[in-house]
Formats: structure tokens, C-alpha cells, sequence
């Protein structure tokens, strides 16, 4: 069944609707829309961020029977959209944004009140229908925050929600500019962050330019790392590993340094460092010694060093 995906803030997750409306049946539905919906905590204003597919619990059992494991998520139900959001319910929204700052140094000043100085607050957003607000903020450690939500409920009368976020969503909510001078790619178009490995700065050859310049405002590793790394694994697996003996023309040597994507291995003969180019798809034809051709081996492929 096709739903579509809805989104409240851009640190929340997205929620699964039924890509129809109970109050405004006739209009078509795209991404991009502004709808109202109502949600188990109150009405509230988000965008249509993608269309989905979703399978109704009872098929997803049996399907998990007949395959020995489940695949599907915990949904139980998908209820309508309310209606697309009027130029009346926008103007309202951007109303409440017009308090989120008020809202902020408030809490900022109850945090130091209560001693919560490992939370750093990054944003807050009210529901629609003015019933909740959702403070965003970071922190490096445990935070004990009952206090603060009792003042905070005291102060504004409203449910107060308060959401841990980590650093590289922080980034993307508060926007900046990377040092090549475009938006960040969280900010701008990368919806999944990912996870970025400091094994990508070894197999990309870049451990020399230092941790501060690999890494992003958000002071972790910088998501551009990811984008490459599949093909830079793609060549490292066809080429022998740091360590392995191979026998050239020149002598016996031993892999000190591999540079994937010019397929050139750095080899130790003698005590000189000699750079040799690797013949893909090509026999060994008796130049490695030893046994020492793991690479062909391990990795199913052939090669020769000339």
C-alpha cells in the first residue's frame, strides 16, 4: 500500500499518513506539500517529505512466518491526513516561530539555574495547535532534566518535550558553509547522514593532511568522506594488502604502500622505495615467491607486476 511520508522538524523522524485527507478529499498530493495532521499528541503542521510502500501488520506475521524472519517495521496503523495547509495556517506558524527565541533564552536560563551546563539548546519548535513545545539540544554526557520540565511546564502551561540530538544533526539544523564554499550537504541534501569510519582517511590516502581539516563544524568526520569511499574499496580489494612479498624483475619486495585508484603498489626492495604498476586480470605467471601471492587468493583475481 503507498503512503507518504511526513515530516514535523528536520530532527524528528518521519511518520507514515495515508496519502489522502478527511477534510480536503478533492486536491492531488506531491512532495514538498505543507499539511496539517492530527497525531496522537495534538494537531500539528508538516511537509509530505517522500512516498513510501507499507505493509499491513497481519501480512507482515505472515510473511515473517513463511521467511523466518521479519522485515517490516512496527506500525499497527496509518491513519488520513487532516488537509493541506492554508495561507491562514502558515501565517500562524510563522507567528509562533516569532516566540521560539523567547522560548530558548528562557530554558537557556532555567539550565544554568539547575546546573545543566553540559546541554547545549539548539532549537525548539511548538506544535500547531500551540499545546507542545519540543526543545532540541546536545550534550556529551547523561543530563537528569525532570526539574527543568517542571519549570518549563509552570512557565508556559503547555506539554514540554525535551529531545537529545547528536552533533551532525545539531549542524544540520543550524546550516553553515563547508571549506569548499558550498552548504553543508546535511544542511542542503543529504537526508541520511550515515556512518563515516576513520578507516576511510587510510584507504583514501589522506591520513597527511591532519584530523582538523577532515573533520566539519560539527567537529566529527566530514560526510564527504563517505561518497568516494565505495569505489576506493572497489580498487583496494583488487590489489595486495600493506606487508605482502612479492618477486618482481627487480628483485624480491615487500608492499609498504597501495594507492587504489592509480592501481600502483609502493614496494620495498632492497631498502629503495620503488613504485610498480599492477596489471589487472593478468596471470602471475611465477613472480610471486613464496606463496606469497595472497591477493590472488583471497580476493579470486590474478595479477602480474612488470
Amino acid at each position: 500500500m503507498k503512503v507518504v511520508k511526513v515530516q514535523f522538524h528536520t530532527a524528528d523522524r518521519e511518520y507514515f499518513f495515508l496519502p489522502e485527507f478527511s477534510a480536503d478529499k478533492s486536491t492531488g498530493i506531491k512532495i514538498g506539500d505543507q499539511v496539517i495532521v492530527d497525531t496522537i499528541l495534538g494537531q500539528d503542521l508538516g511537509i509530505i517529505t517522500a512516498w513510501a510502500d507499507w505493509q499491513a501488520p497481519e501480512a507482515k506475521a505472515e510473511s515473517a512466518d513463511n521467511s523466518g524472519q521479519n522485515n517490516g517495521d512496527t506500525i499497527t496503523e496509518v491513519k488520513l491526513m487532516l488537509r493541506h495547509a492554508t495561507t491562514d495556517d502558515l501565517e500562524q506558524a510563522k507567528k509562533q516561530k516569532k516566540q521560539y527565541p523567547k522560548y530558548l533564552k528562557k530554558c537557556d536560563e532555567l539550565c544554568d539555574r539547575h546546573g545543566l551546563t553540559a546541554m547545549k539548546l539548539v532549537d525548539t519548535a511548538e506544535s500547531f495547535d500551540g499545546n507542545r513545545l519540543t526543545f532540541y539540544f546536545i550534550s556529551d554526557s547523561r543530563v537528569d532534566f525532570r526539574e527543568l520540565v517542571k519549570d518549563l511546564a509552570k512557565t508556559y502551561h503547555k506539554k514540554i518535550r525535551l529531545q537529545q540530538i547528536g552533533v551532525r544533526d545539531a549542524a544540520k539544523m543550524e546550516g553553515d558553509f563547508g571549506p569548499c564554499g558550498l552548504p553543508l550537504c546535511c544542511r542542503h541534501w543529504l537526508k541520511i547522514i550515515g556512518n563515516v569510519s576513520p578507516d576511510f582517511i587510510k584507504d583514501q590516502e589522506l591520513s597527511h593532511r591532519g584530523v582538523d581539516r577532515l573533520t566539519g563544524p560539527c567537529s566529527r568526520l566530514k560526510c564527504c568522506l563517505r561518497f568516494e569511499e565505495e569505489n576506493y574499496r572497489y580498487n583496494l580489494d583488487k590489489l595486495p594488502k600493506v606487508g605482502d612479498a612479492i618477486k618482481t624483475k627487480a628483485g624480491k619486495g615487500t608492499v609498504v604502500a597501495v594507492h587504489p585508484m592509480k592501481q600502483v603498489v609502493d614496494l620495498d626492495i632492497d631498502g629503495a622505495r620503488v613504485a610498480y604498476p599492477y596489471a589487472e586480470q593478468s596471470k602471475c605467471d611465477g613472480h610471486c615467491a613464496d606463496n606469497h601471492c595472497q591477493h590472488a587468493s583471497s580476493h579470486g583475481n590474478d595479477y602480474s607486476l612488470n
